[in-house]
């Protein structure tokens, strides 16, 4: 049962900290849009 419990607190915290990774590439990759466009204009 323990190792159960510490499994599933493992994929919680491992699933949280790729949404705030995926969430970081995403504000990254719009800001370098954002800086491409500007440079086209």
């Amino acid at each position: 049962m323990k190792h159960a419990l510490l499994l599933s607190a493992m994929v919680l915290l491992v699933s949280l900290a790729g949404c705030n990774t995926m969430r970081g590439f995403g504000e990254d990759l719009s800001k370098v849009g954002s800086e491409i466009e500007e440079a086209a204009n």
